[in-house]
């Protein structure tokens, strides 16, 4: 069963190229690829991961994202989000925005809110991700722009 509402854009891999910053880290410059994977439920499959420029790993996190508005996410880094928001079909395209509640473990940098920011626009996908920690407000961290792939 495919799926048969507004996500069934997301379904495929993106990939592009990235750059991150926040205030208590130097900037930085990445490779991002993205899958949604629809399995035939009412939800698509997420994995994500990133490279550096010389090609080493630097992040990965999986989740499922639904079409009510909401996107589950598992993190290495020892977060788990649960995100809520809009998933709205637009003249230009289709805008999701979402923000997550955060659990850390007891081992994490604490995490205090994500939001995520995805527009896409043909077989282009922009992403934005904002982060909070105790010591710094929400603030942009990470911004990429992805191209579907054959």
């Amino acid at each position: 069963m495919a799926m048969k509402n507004n996500l069934a854009a997301l379904v495929g891999t993106w990939r592009g190229e990235g750059r991150g910053s926040y205030p208590t880290i130097d900037d930085f410059f990445y490779t991002e690829e993205l899958n949604f994977r629809d399995v035939g439920k009412p939800f698509l499959i997420y994995t994500q991961r990133t490279w550096s420029p010389s090609g080493d790993p630097m992040h990965v996190e999986t989740g499922y994202l639904r079409p009510s508005g909401e996107f589950i996410i598992a993190l290495p880094t020892g977060q788990a989000e649960c995100a809520q928001g809009e998933i709205t079909t637009q003249p230009d395209g289709l805008h999701i925005e979402l923000e997550s509640e955060v659990l850390n473990t007891k081992t994490a940098k604490p995490v205090t809110g994500i939001q995520r920011i995805y527009r896409l626009l043909g077989d282009v996908l922009d992403c934005e991700i904002k982060m909070s920690t105790p010591d710094v407000g929400m603030t942009t961290h990470l911004i990429s722009r992805l191209i579907r792939q054959p």
